[in-house]
């Protein structure tokens, strides 16, 4: 029973997490924005690079994929929450505990497509974030995949009658 209880707070405490960044990001959308549209631009990596073709000018386009963003980020909180709910309501049996992982696994794993693949992958690789000393985000991005990797593998571990 602990063991259950131990993965229902992690899923809940990352739904919190995510909730609070999507908040934090429509309550304060020129904060990230600025991140998001330096990465686009590429104006803080090294100058004269060869991959400054690939860069975004369009504010339109920056604010379209700053609203993506956000917009993962809440399904990502109500995904981890309704898996938590679930979860729940589980909680006093095993296999019942077991098939009701399910949304708490898709929300942490669209966690996981954000962050690694959007922010490490497509900003720091195609956009070269990794060059700015500004405007890179990767580290924070590394350490959610690493938290969310953690609750992922833990979580999908099978329960037995504890």
């Amino acid at each position: 029973m602990s063991t259950r209880i131990s993965k229902l707070v992690m899923v809940l405490a990352f739904a919190l997490y995510a909730s609070l960044v999507a908040f934090n990001n429509l309550t304060d959308y020129n904060s990230n924005f600025t991140l998001v549209a330096h990465v686009l631009m590429m104006d803080t990596t090294f100058p004269g690079n060869e991959g400054l073709w690939r860069a975004i000018h369009s504010p339109a386009i920056h604010h379209t994929v700053y609203s993506l963003i956000i917009g993962t980020e809440i399904m990502i909180a109500a995904l981890c929450w309704l898996g938590g709910w679930r979860l729940y309501r589980s909680i006093q049996n095993p296999a019942a505990f077991n098939q009701a992982k399910g949304l708490a696994i898709l929300g942490l794993t669209l966690g996981f497509l954000l962050w690694f693949t959007g922010f490490m992958t497509i900003g720091g690789e195609w956009f070269l974030m990794w060059q700015s000393e500004t405007a890179n985000g990767q580290q924070a991005a590394f350490r959610l995949v690493m938290i969310i990797a953690a609750i992922l593998i833990y979580l999908t571990q099978a329960d037995d009658q504890q």
